[in-house]
């Protein structure tokens, strides 16, 4: 069976991306700075054989997949598997205001702690990457040998990384994750493997998901 290629995109930008606001699955629009972002994403992956797009249904995400879409006139496939982690009471903070107010939780955060579900409803990082795995592993299913766009967040990309990379939950991250960055990665026989990562010549500006 041929492989399956699939593009991976970080959002636009967010005015809560721009103060370091903790969105989760809060539903932030883009800023304008995002929707420019949007436009470039699209117009660098125009003429790509594009087989499907697929978007987390939170709208900053939507909205920087209708651009591509528009120009390769295909359909967006919502995936509620692809919204960002649910981060609970932190939600709606900035880090320094979370570090603030909830020393002790922020603490087992920055350890990356896989089991430790965030107060207020909020996922572990092993439920959190259950449910990515889950709903790409169904997207690379429905599409053997395809080339696939899917437009999500930061806390997915960083399930994917290490899922292709093998680097563990608990391990702090060592790779950036920019708004609207092309990461490619390649599927053959239920190996994963990272082909590019964080590109972004087609932007102005990026921020990293941190």
């Amino acid at each position: 069976m041929n492989a399956t290629r699939l593009c991976f995109i970080r959002h636009g930008e967010t005015a809560w991306n721009a103060e370091r606001r903790i969105q989760g699955q809060l539903d932030e629009p883009l800023s304008e700075v995002g929707h420019a972002q949007a436009r470039a994403v699209a117009n660098w992956l125009a003429k790509e054989p594009i087989a499907a797009i697929y978007a987390s249904d939170l709208s900053r995400a939507l909205h920087t997949a209708e651009a591509a879409a528009h120009l390769l006139k295909l359909p967006i496939r919502r995936c509620t598997d692809l919204r960002e982690r649910h981060y609970g009471v932190f939600q709606r903070l900035t880090y320094e205001e979370v570090r603030e107010r909830y020393p002790g939780e922020y603490a087992r955060f920055l350890a990356r702690e896989a089991d430790f579900a965030l107060p207020g409803g909020g996922e572990s990082l092993r439920q959190f990457s259950a449910r990515v795995i889950r709903g790409v592993d169904e997207i690379v299913a429905a599409h053997p040998g395809g080339l696939v766009l899917v437009f999500t967040h930061g806390g997915v990309l960083d399930i994917l990384h290490r899922r292709a990379s093998g680097k563990p939950l608990s391990a702090p991250r060592d790779f950036e994750i920019p708004n609207a960055g092309l990461n490619w990665f390649e599927v053959a026989a239920g190996e994963w493997s990272i082909l590019s990562w964080a590109e972004r010549v087609h932007l102005a500006e990026a921020l990293d998901e941190l």
